[in-house]
């Protein structure tokens, strides 16, 4: 396949308060807010050089992300702390899939998988490998 011109140049997520999702995610990531531009707050592009940028919307999240973040971590549990330290938290109605899927401020879901190998079985639970 040739080379493709496109590429995913930020991912975008919205919220009612931006400025408050925007430090979740970036004391979570260590990634430092950076600017503000229009509705957008922005977090300083990871080593990949995707941009994430949190857009004001005046409606609250409803219904289940299409689309979410998987965080590799070496001590998941340590991590599900430090989440809920910084108001997320943790969805017990998904606790039999394996992963452990957390929520962020507004309700954003996010999975925390340990760093390493797993497989999944048809249907979609993650089993680690050693």
């Amino acid at each position: 396949m040739a080379d493709s011109p496109m590429r995913i140049n930020a991912l975008i997520v919205d919220a009612t308060a931006p400025e408050r999702l925007a430090a979740f995610w970036s004391e979570l990531l260590g990634r430092p807010v950076v600017g503000r531009t229009g509705p957008y707050v922005w977090l300083r592009r990871g080593e990949n050089g995707l941009g994430l940028g949190f857009q004001q919307t005046a409606e609250p999240k409803s219904g289940k992300n299409r689309m979410h973040f998987d965080i590799t971590s070496p001590d998941p549990a340590a991590e599900q702390q430090r989440v809920e330290a910084l108001g997320g938290r943790r969805l017990e109605q998904y606790a039999d899939g394996g992963f452990l899927v957390m929520a962020d401020p507004e309700g954003n879901e996010f999975c925390i998988i340990p760093e390493g190998s797993f497989e999944l079985d048809d249907e979609g639970r993650a089993h680690y490998l050693s």
